[in-house]
Parts: structure tokens; sequence; C-alpha cells
């Protein structure tokens, strides 16, 4: 696929995206409107809308095209941000900006930062059970469900980051724990939306794990891909200071296995999530773009 048609259906999925995120956004409205305007302020901030994208391909590669899926698309988007504005809290990252914008909690305070964090979450789970009363199979929702709330949780991303938090700064960093964090904390969201898909659209058993390891492949590669970009990559591109991670003498996977290794690792990984995906029944490639993308970006 080129490159012009391929920036082309990512601007279509990302508009699909944003119309079902504001479909289903709560309305401002009621004494704690401002906790809501902090909700919908942090989603709509801008983002690639990646996890959600990858959510509804894997839905249609699986023969997925009822509307079932829309409540998961913004629960997963949802639950992304609310990371995020927990993740640039004080007692986090301590971020002020996120995309060029104030980040939540430096528009509307602490306190509403962590509430705007929790609204997000919980909300995301009520939206998400909007889809029994979409379908004649309200078992795929269960599943589905379950698998969101476990990927986001602490055998998932607020796992990893746990394990982030308490590795930072002391000695003893290995490789394991290193992919353990990128497992955990980037891919596992990643899993969840092919997942989901997949699960919602009447996948098997075996075709669902298979998209979790696809998953699992892409996200270590792109937390690879980042390390290397904070090495090789230029303030301009990123839009982000780099180096931070040796000024912060922060352990990457670099540090442990040498950047030639590292790069091999990324094409590694991303030719084995291409290759699974190959064997799923429908048209996967754009999705294969998708990894492609992700896993040899300059930004």
């Amino acid at each position: 696929m080129d490159s012009e048609k391929m920036g082309q259906l990512m601007v279509e999925r990302r508009e699909e995206v944003e119309r079902i995120l504001q479909e289903y956004l709560p309305a401002i409205d009621g004494l704690q409107k401002t906790v809501l305007e902090a909700m919908t302020y942090s989603v709509l901030v801008g983002g690639k809308r990646l996890r959600p994208i990858m959510m509804l391909e894997s839905y249609r590669i699986f023969g997925g095209s009822e509307k079932v899926i829309e409540p998961f698309v913004a629960a997963i988007e949802m639950i992304h941000t609310y990371s995020l504005v927990h993740d640039d809290l004080p007692a986090m990252d301590n971020d002020r900006y996120r995309r060029g914008k104030l980040t939540t909690h430096a528009k509307y305070g602490e306190a509403m930062g962590i509430l705007a964090g929790d609204g997000l979450l919980t909300y995301a789970f009520e939206t998400a059970g909007a889809a029994f009363s979409m379908t004649d199979d309200p078992a795929r929702v269960g599943r589905a469900m379950q698998v969101l709330a476990q990927k986001a949780g602490i055998y998932g991303m607020l796992g990893g980051q746990v394990i982030d938090v308490e590795s930072e700064g002391k000695p003893g960093m290995t490789l394991e724990k290193i992919t353990q964090i990128h497992t955990l904390k980037t891919a596992a969201l990643m899993e969840s939306a092919l997942m989901i898909g997949a699960i919602l659209a009447g996948a098997s058993e075996d075709q669902v794990g298979q998209m979790e390891q696809i998953a699992r492949s892409v996200g270590i590669a792109f937390q690879i891909q980042d390390d290397i970009l904070d090495v090789t990559g230029t303030q301009e591109v990123l839009g982000k200071p780099i180096g931070s991670d040796a000024r912060n003498e922060k352990t990457t996977y670099i540090t442990l296995r040498g950047m030639e290794a590292s790069v091999a690792e990324v094409k590694q990984l991303s030719e084995e999530a291409i290759g699974k995906l190959r064997q799923m029944p429908g048209d996967t490639l754009f999705l294969e773009e998708v990894v492609r993308m992700l896993t040899v970006r300059k930004k």
C-alpha cells in the first residue's frame, strides 16, 4: 500500500473514531460538570487514536459489521486517556503540557486531574456496558469486558506502571524486567484492542490468542523504537526533547543490548506480527501497514 493511500485511510479511520467518541462522551451538565468538562477535554485534546483504530480493524478482519463494537472503541480510548492523565500528575511525571496543550491537572487543578482520570476509567466500563443491549450474543460482550478489565488493570497496564515506578532510579534493571514493563505497560492495551475486536466478531479462541500475540509483539517493538528514537531522533521531528534516558541515567533496552541488536529486535518483532496477521481470515493489509508505521516511525 502506498503512503498516500495509507495516509488517507488513517484519516478516515481516525474520523470514524472521533465520531464514536463524540457520541459516547458524557453530557457536560449537573453540579459535577467540572469533572465532566475535564474528562471531555482530556479525551479530545488529540492523539492518533491507534488503539480504537486497531480494535475496529480487528473486528472487520473477522467479519464484524455491527455497532456493538462502538462502545468498546470509545471505552478503550477513555482508558488510554485516563492513563495519560494520571501519568502527567505531579506524583508521576509532573508534565504540564501534552501535545502542545495544558495537561488536565495543569488546566483544572491536581484534585480534578485525579478525579477526571478516575471518572474516565469508571465511565469506560459504563460505556462498554451499553454493548449488552446491542447484540444477540451477550456472552461475547461479557468476555470482551473481562479482557478490557484485565488488560487495563493490575495484570496489565497498571501492573506495568507499578513495576516501572518502583524500578526508577534503582540498580538491577534486567532485560527480562524491561520486557515485562513493555509487555504490561504498553502492549496490554493493544492486546485488548485486537482481542476484543476478534471476540465481538466471533473469532475462535485460537484466533483471539493469535491476535493477543500479534499485539504483544507490536507493543514491545513500539517501546523499543521509542528508546531508539530517544538516541537517534531530533527534537524538531519528535516534538519533544531527546536524550532524556541518558540524562536521567535510565536503563533501557538499548543500554542492555546495544543499538544494533535493538534495531534488529524491532524488525524481528514487526515481521513476526505481520506474518501472524497474514494467517487471519480477512483483509489484513491495513493493519499490516499500521504495524509497520508503529515500528519504523521516526516520531
